[in-house]
């Protein structure tokens, strides 16, 4: 039982450093929010060279496509809560402008956990890059995105298709994920940082 409460307080602990990290930006110089938009534009690259690393065709998908979108997502399973916040920033690739953006995930259910992923979309057109970076996105429910694989797990992973004309890709520390879990995550334009 003692250990059982040692977790439940480091884990409580942990819930409370994520939102004072994640705080908003507000009274921030101008270095300090130049500092982050460097870290996340920093955090784009290693998310997408991993991506090309564990899925090389995605390299020329990204290319190709209207736009993608890079997100960092550190998030806690307490029991029947479920939180995370993270940050990240969608890319024109016509214009090559960064619009820096946030994401809030609130869920229920039984758990326990610590989850650090990064979440990778790619834009077919750009009406569906302006929605996303304009009104913001939300997934509501269990919006679990079972992705195709020829390969079970690891690097082998690949993406969940949607039908609002993008793709998903999730990445772990293992690798591409096999499921884009993004259930009750809501993405927006970060007011602070652009």
């Amino acid at each position: 039982m003692k250990v059982l409460s040692e977790l439940f307080n480091k884990l409580v602990l942990l819930v409370v450093i994520l939102f004072v990290a994640s705080a908003p930006a507000h009274g921030k110089d101008k270095d300090d929010i130049e500092k982050e938009q460097k870290a996340i534009l920093e955090m784009k690259d290693e998310a997408l060279a991993d991506l090309y690393k564990g899925k090389p065709g995605t390299q020329e998908k990204i290319k190709k496509a209207a736009g993608y979108a890079v997100f960092d997502n550190a998030g806690i399973h307490l029991f029947l809560l479920a939180t995370s916040r993270g940050n990240g920033v969608a890319m024109n690739n016509k214009s090559n402008q960064p619009v820096y953006m946030k994401m809030k995930t609130v869920g229920a259910g039984p758990g326990l956990g610590v989850k650090d992923y990064r979440v990778v979309f790619v834009f077919a057109n750009a009406a569906t890059l302006k929605k996303f970076t304009e009104a913001g996105w939300s997934f509501s429910g269990e919006a679990d995105a079972a992705a195709k694989s020829k390969n079970e797990g690891g690097a082998a992973g690949g993406a969940a298709s949607s039908s609002e004309g993008m793709e998903i890709y999730t990445i772990t520390k293992k690798g591409v994920a096999l499921q884009a879990t993004l259930g009750g995550t809501k993405f927006s334009r970060d007011d602070d940082l652009n």
